[in-house]
């Protein structure tokens, strides 16, 4: 029995007919009756019957036929398998992440992956998570860096980056020579909050008992701009901690812990393992999962208060 001979039975017993088959094939009508005897030998079975207008599967032809779709569709996966071990990624890999995540996360990983596949061209698309999910699922998209948790359930999630939010003030406010703050403290100052996001959700579930007395002085779409603003002393806001890293080396601003709870922000790659991933989608997903996990900041997980 070979997967030759299996391919022939296969065509008959779609067609109905040894001359059909043969047609599709390019082979003679003899010869796929010769490959077919010949299993019928190796089984000790009959696989068709003959006797009227249309040749039928025997039962015992029924049982070949599921076993033998199986085993072309693993021969047809092997051989793509193996073609594809010594193919280098080339080509364009679409992955959506929104512009923080751009900045702050991803910048190593994509450095380490283009070191390893310097023939792939990264086209990013830069968006909110929901929207970039959007994209994952309409295939539009093959990966996508996303708040997590999902809602979404047909999604594979590798955990890339876990982080805690933070108070973050210039060197010279009060709030930077506190070592926590509350959030009746917090509301007290000038805030600088982002204009919708995850961020913007998790500081407004924060302040909801605080609502009446909150002052939003700014309302910004990028993390850039509020930094720069909580820089010149215009007022606080609520961040990832390490988004500030740089300014906070520098001297420019200081972060606070908040006073009586840890909130975290946790970012995972996601796609659908329902779907063709080409080359270099799989390269980068390998990648993600080996080198990804040394940009996490976070504490040990018995510390962890997660907000929804």
């Amino acid at each position: 029995m070979n997967y030759d001979q299996l391919a022939s039975f296969l065509e008959v017993a779609k067609l109905e007919s040894f001359s059909r088959a043969a047609e599709k094939v390019f082979r003679t009508q003899p010869a796929i009756s010769a490959q077919v005897r010949l299993l019928e030998q190796e089984c000790g079975e009959k696989l068709f019957d003959r006797s009227g207008k249309k040749v039928q599967l025997t039962p015992a032809g029924e049982l070949l036929r599921q076993y033998a779709e199986k085993i072309l569709v693993l021969h047809k996966e092997a051989l793509q398998a193996i073609a594809e071990l010594n193919e280098t990624p080339r080509g364009k890999l679409f992955i959506g992440a929104n512009e923080a995540t751009c900045l702050y996360v991803l910048p190593k990983t994509f450095a380490r992956f283009l070191q390893l596949y310097p023939l792939v061209q990264i086209s990013i698309y830069r968006n909110f998570s929901h929207k970039i999910l959007q994209k994952v699922q309409e295939g539009a998209i093959e990966l996508g860096v996303v708040t997590l948790p999902l809602s979404a359930n047909n999604m594979e999630i590798v955990p890339l980056f876990k982080d805690e939010v933070q108070v973050v003030a210039s060197r010279k406010h009060p709030l930077a020579k506190k070592r926590s703050v509350s959030a009746e403290e917090l509301a007290q100052y000038p805030l600088i909050l982002p204009k919708t996001g995850h961020t913007r959700v998790v500081i407004d579930r924060l302040l909801r008992d605080h609502h009446d007395h909150i002052q939003v002085s700014m309302e910004l779409a990028s993390v850039e701009t509020i930094k720069k603003f909580v820089g010149a002393g215009l007022g606080v806001s609520v961040i990832s901690r390490s988004y500030a890293q740089q300014e906070v080396t520098a001297g420019e601003l200081k972060l606070v812990p908040l006073d009586g709870q840890k909130i975290y922000r946790e970012l995972g790659l996601v796609y659908r393992p329902d779907r063709y991933l080409s080359l270099p989608a799989k390269a980068f997903i390998q990648v993600a999962r080996e080198f990804a996990p040394s940009t996490n900041h976070a504490a040990p997980a018995a510390t962890i208060t997660k907000t929804r």
